[in-house]
This record gives C-alpha cells, sequence and structure tokens, in this order.
C-alpha cells in the first residue's frame, strides 16, 4: 500500500510543476496535498515542524508572487493604478479563459485597454502592458525556484533525516 501513496506523493508534485504552464492547476496545493499525504499515510514522523513552517513561508510568497509582480512591473513600465488592477483581474480571469495562455494575454489585454482609455496615447499603453507581460514570466521563473526549493527540502527531510 506504501507504493500507492509514493504514487499519490509524485502524482501530486507532477501537477504541481504542470500548474506552472497550466496555471488551472493549483501548483501549490498539489505541493501541499503531496507533503500532506507523505505525512499521515507513509511518514508521520520524518518531517521536522522547521519543514513546516519553512514551507508555509514559502507558500506565502507563492500566493502573493503573481500580484506583487503584476502590480510591480505594470507600475515600473508606466502604467496607472487602475492598469495595476487590470492586470490583477486579468491573471484571475485569464487562469479560466483559454488556459494556459489566457494567464499570458489577458492580462495583457486588460492593462492595454485600460491604459488607452485612461490616457490615449498607444506607446505608453503597449509598454505598459509588456510589464504584465514581464509579470508573468518572472513569477513564473519565482515559483519555479520556490517548487524546486520545496521539493528538494521535503526529499532531504524525508528521505535523509
Amino acid at each position: 500500500m506504501e507504493i500507492v501513496w509514493w504514487l499519490i506523493v509524485i502524482a501530486s508534485f507532477i501537477l504541481g510543476f504542470l500548474g506552472l504552464v497550466f496555471p488551472v492547476i493549483p501548483s501549490i496545493l498539489m505541493f501541499w496535498a503531496g507533503f500532506l499525504v507523505f505525512q499521515f499515510a507513509i511518514d508521520g514522523e520524518a518531517l521536522s515542524w522547521m519543514f513546516w513552517l519553512i514551507i508555509f513561508v514559502l507558500t506565502l510568497l507563492v500566493l502573493f508572487s503573481d500580484f506583487i509582480a503584476n502590480s510591480y512591473f505594470v507600475k515600473r513600465y508606466g502604467g496607472t493604478k487602475r492598469g495595476e488592477y487590470a492586470s490583477i483581474a486579468g491573471v484571475i480571469i485569464g487562469m479560466f479563459l483559454y488556459p494556459p495562455f489566457g494567464i499570458i494575454f489577458v492580462p495583457f489585454v486588460f492593462v492595454l485597454v485600460v491604459e488607452l482609455l485612461n490616457s490615449k496615447d498607444i506607446n505608453q499603453a503597449l509598454k505598459a502592458s509588456v510589464g504584465s507581460l514581464l509579470a508573468f514570466v518572472s513569477s513564473a521563473a519565482f515559483n519555479l525556484v520556490v517548487y524546486v526549493l520545496m521539493l528538494v527540502w521535503f526529499l532531504l527531510d524525508a528521505l535523509l533525516f
């Protein structure tokens, strides 16, 4: 039976990484599912309190990274507050529209439309929209690094110590 539990843990980690490409898959929840299955079905004593604390902090960072990155890059590339809000709304709506590409293109279009309505300057609107694309790329890269760190920490804690 332990093999089945391990297969579930491995599958949840694979789904977690696939969530970087297919944002409809809740990556962070998949990693937590794997950790919890391991904790409660395989070995309840292997994962230390430090593991759980670090995973919790990393989870908070991942949850806020998309919003922080969108706000930062849209603002940095000359977008307005409305553009920042449009970018965040675009990320949320884009998760459900035409995944995985919706999370890239919906914020871009939302920011472009809002900035055009706001300033009527196509160059400024395009520049702010490019900021939303850079936000997606940087957030995905950050999440990948965090997920790898989570997985490595898990493997070290679960298998070696």
